[in-house]
């Protein structure tokens, strides 16, 4: 194993490792989990949505958008009704106490987000944006193939 490949496994489990930490931490400083606030978001940007426009918009699974949904539902953050022409479509919208609530959401957040990149330029933002988003479209072009038995 070469010197480079060492540092470069050495990234790869640091990402994991600042995954794994942030995840649980940004839960614990804002309330909510990011998946859970990017439904938020979406509903703040418009007055209703059907669901699976919303799942689609936010890229998370199903099964997720809809035990996430029932939970905020039964919370009194949002409210969800079946289309009286197709009861398979429901609509989801915010209610006015999950308006408020989410813009505490997002003051929590801009805190969070504070924290992490304190000490860190502009600049430095800018080239570690650009360093992540070329290390995500080479993961995103590695093909899924079976592992070796």
């Amino acid at each position: 194993m070469t010197n480079s490949y060492q540092e470069q496994e050495k990234l790869i489990l640091q990402l994991n490792e600042i995954y794994r930490q942030m995840s649980p931490k940004f839960e614990r400083c804002t309330g909510i989990s990011q998946s859970r606030l990017e439904l938020l978001h979406k509903l703040m940007e418009v007055d209703e949505i059907n669901q699976t426009e919303l799942r689609h918009q936010v890229n998370i699974d199903s099964a997720a958008v809809t035990r996430h949904l029932k939970q905020l539902d039964e919370k009194g953050v949002v409210t969800r009704r079946k289309n009286p022409e197709d009861n398979r479509v429901t609509f989801v919208k915010l209610t006015e106490a999950g308006r408020k609530k989410i813009e505490r959401y997002c003051k929590e957040k801009e805190t969070f987000i504070k924290q992490v990149f304190k000490g860190i330029s502009d600049q430095e933002r800018a080239v570690l944006s650009d360093l992540l988003t070329r290390v995500e479209s080479n993961v995103k072009d590695i093909e899924d193939e079976q592992p070796i038995e």
